[in-house]
């Protein structure tokens, strides 16, 4: 039979919803299981340096400035402001694509669905923020409220890859859910509390290119190069308007459509049309003969939606390069016992290590309770109590709060209740997701002997 007589079907890889649904999310907690370790990494060696011989020096190269200067217009800035303030905005446009996936492909798409992640992320914000008022109300500390409402999904995830198979895949979804809704809540307390002051003209002029990227996405436009220059005056226009201009990222990462541009039907209409040409009398090969060879390309990049091209490009480079230089940079600190002793450190502590899998676990039962949700496969309270645990670890984004709402030495503080709640959120979490979950699944077992005889085959 001729190749061009061939079935459709037969010229590309079978593929069921649920594929759908679950390849995007697989392929993040891949990246985020092995970001995890380097971002351990990093932190050590930021921990390690900043209690060296070499620690002025080190502090003091965050403080390198960096930048132009042109007449009387200067943008220099320390390098802990670029990354804090610049590259943090790229890892803000990541989550506002990983949002926007939810909301749209994934399990914040059904309210049934949602509704426990949400519920049990807005208990695993309230009740920390509570605890750690209850304990700085009044003291210098109080601005710090909002650091242990955070989760770091990328350690979250480490430690459920460290587990194996024995992990419910339902608890990896219900965590990740959870730390997206836990995101959108940081957002909005970084939007509407961590403000200054505003600059009105700067703050128009940023609205009007969030309206302008919108109109260029109507229009049509797909080019890469012309967002990535209107997106960079946008996010000047944000930085100057005293609104924090990782808020510019995370309206993009909204704004990205997560619809292709060319559907299957047409991509395989175009490839059949293509098929026939080459297949044809009048083709030579020739360099002019080569435009449909061109639409196939371009047919073919945009088959996948705009929101999974950018998210699958940029989330090697946030977690192996953005994720690891935030925390050089900022999780740099002195350590002592007397530090771990310190009123915000142990209010820090409390909130996380307590409030969040305390807010987790309460909220959720309530919402399973009240027939608006219930728990997932495999998922009993135990083990959500467990992953509550491991929701305390708050690293990336409780940094990144932290030093937006506090300043030295109560911020010093601050990062040292984050560090130590970590480890203590990370061991106890995996140690007691361990003895819960003492052996795999009999169903994974025999999927996964299965698999291996395949692969041995």
């Amino acid at each position: 039979m001729p190749p061009a007589q061939l079935p459709a079907d037969l010229a590309r890889l079978p593929t069921e919803p649920v594929d759908r649904l679950l390849g995007p999310v697989s392929r993040f907690l891949h990246v985020e299981a092995a970001s995890g370790v380097i971002l351990l990494l990093a932190t050590i060696a930021a921990l390690a340096l900043a209690n060296s011989s070499r620690a002025d020096e080190f502090l003091m190269f965050w403080q390198m400035p960096i930048g132009f200067r042109l007449g009387a217009f200067d943008l220099t800035y320390p390098l802990k402001h670029w990354i804090n303030d610049g590259l943090m905005t790229i890892f803000f446009f990541v989550i506002g694509l990983e949002v926007k996936r939810e909301l749209v492909l994934g399990e914040l798409r059904d309210l049934r669905t949602a509704s426990l992640p949400i519920a049990a992320a807005i208990g695993g914000m309230l009740v920390p923020a509570g605890l750690y008022l209850a304990l700085q109300l009044g003291k210098p500390g109080v601005g710090g409220w909002a650091i242990p409402m955070a989760t770091d999904i990328a350690f979250v995830v480490g430690c459920l890859a460290i587990l194996g198979s024995r992990v419910p895949p339902a608890l990896r979804i219900l965590l990740l859910s959870l730390a997206i809704a836990d995101d959108i809540g940081a957002i909005l307390l970084i939007a509407l509390v961590f403000t200054d002051h505003i600059n009105g003209p700067a703050l128009l002029l940023g609205v009007i290119g969030i309206g302008g990227v919108a109109g260029l996405a109507r229009l049509g436009v797909r080019s890469v190069p012309v967002y990535s220059i209107v997106g960079a005056l946008l996010w000047f226009a944000w930085h100057e308007s005293g609104v924090h201009p990782t808020i510019a990222g995370v309206i993009l990462g909204l704004l990205t459509p997560a619809r292709s541009w060319v559907s299957e039907r047409q991509f395989q209409a175009i490839m059949r049309k293509v098929t026939d040409y080459l297949e044809g009398e009048k083709w030579s090969g020739a360099t002019e003969e080569l435009s449909p060879l061109w639409s196939v390309e371009l047919a073919a990049r945009e088959t996948a939606s705009p929101l999974e091209r950018l998210e699958t490009r940029l989330h090697p480079w946030v977690s192996f390069g953005i994720m690891p230089l935030f925390a050089c940079a900022n999780a740099g600190v002195a350590l002592s016992l007397a530090d771990v002793r310190d009123p915000v450190a142990v209010a820090v502590m409390v909130g996380l290590v307590v409030g969040k899998p305390a807010g987790i676990v309460c909220f959720g039962w309530i919402a399973v309770r009240s027939g608006i949700a219930r728990l997932p496969e495999r998922v009993s309270w135990g083990v959500l109590a467990a992953g509550g645990i491991l929701a305390g670890i708050g690293f990336t984004m409780a940094l990144f709060i932290a030093s937006l709402a506090l300043r030295a030495p109560v911020l010093d503080a601050a990062k040292v209740g984050i560090l130590s709640a970590s480890v203590i959120c990370a061991v106890t979490g995996s140690l007691v997701l361990f003895w819960l979950l003492r052996k795999p699944h009999p169903e994974e077992s025999r999927l996964d002997t299965t698999a291996a005889q395949s692969a041995g085959a």
